[in-house]
């Protein structure tokens, strides 16, 4: 049997799906829900405590209370307010030693594996937990992207790759070979928002979602739900691009189904390293 699995939560619904495969597969689970970034409802089906994020140090207790040994990062994190980051006395120890690294996704990333595995847990991705969220190849649901649209898959790629290289997103949205707007500290949902202002008429923009070069892949792997779609479709957009084997689907199969009603198309790609 699987060791004891610890999820550190934040928003959104992957908390909820990693929950269900750990029960589904008979996998112990403890979650500590950080203040201020998960949804109560999500996390609600297993055992949990509410944990500040500025306090790492009684999520460590914790954990180590329950012999957990393997944890996993899921959901989405928003800039916290300085009353969440407030440390203790692990925090202060971690930002001391990481230093300016905590400026960058990348640096902060890689400084909390180092530290997690340092503490005696195991780090693994959401994917290792349910093999099913790993985005796989091919058009999801019955509607694929014309030639015209692959033409800006491949542009929004190219600007995807280039804004990660330097660390500062994930994803560009690329309408007609123009970029409408690339991910940056607002996320993706706001970024679509931002997008479908700067549309022009014809058909709609393309969403591009790739990993940044040389991600720590166990932490923030880019990820679109059903929420995307929806937000995708909302914005007049024609379609979503996922990088296929480095990003997450949450529930598929409820994606597939929401594009197809929604006349927009999903796609995983596989980009050469």
């Amino acid at each position: 049997m699987s060791s004891r699995l610890g999820i550190v939560a934040g928003g959104g619904s992957l908390p909820a799906r990693l929950i269900k495969a750990c029960y589904d597969t008979g996998r112990e689970v403890f979650v500590i829900a950080v203040k201020g970034q998960a949804d109560a409802d999500q996390i609600a089906a297993a055992p949990h405590a509410w944990v500040r994020l500025g306090a790492p140090g009684k999520a460590v207790k914790l954990m180590r209370a329950r012999d957990i040994q393997e944890i996993t990062i899921a959901g989405s994190f928003h800039r916290p307010s300085l009353l969440e980051v407030f440390p203790d006395r692990l925090a202060l120890q971690f930002l001391l030693e990481v230093g300016r690294r905590v400026l960058r996704d990348d640096g902060i990333h890689a400084a909390i594996a180092s530290w997690a595995e340092r503490l005696g847990f195991r780090l693994v991705g959401p994917e290792s937990v349910d093999g099913d969220l790993l985005a796989v190849e091919g058009v999801y649901g019955r509607i694929s992207p014309d030639a015209e649209a692959r033409q800006d898959i491949e542009r929004g790629i190219e600007v995807a790759r280039a804004i990660g290289r330097v660390d500062v997103g994930q994803g560009a949205i690329v309408q007609q070979g123009v970029v409408l707007a690339v991910e940056a500290a607002e996320g993706t949902d706001a970024m679509i928002a931002r997008a479908g202002q700067l549309q022009r008429k014809g058909p709609g923009g393309v969403l591009v979602k790739v990993k940044k070069p040389g991600q720590e892949r166990r932490i923030d792997l880019p990820a679109i739900g059903l929420q995307t779609v929806v937000n995708a479709k909302a914005a007049g957009l024609r379609g979503i691009a996922i990088e296929a084997g480095a990003a997450i689907v949450i529930d598929r199969e409820a994606v597939a189904r929401a594009a197809d009603e929604s006349g927009i198309f999903v796609v995983g790609v596989k980009i050469p390293e």
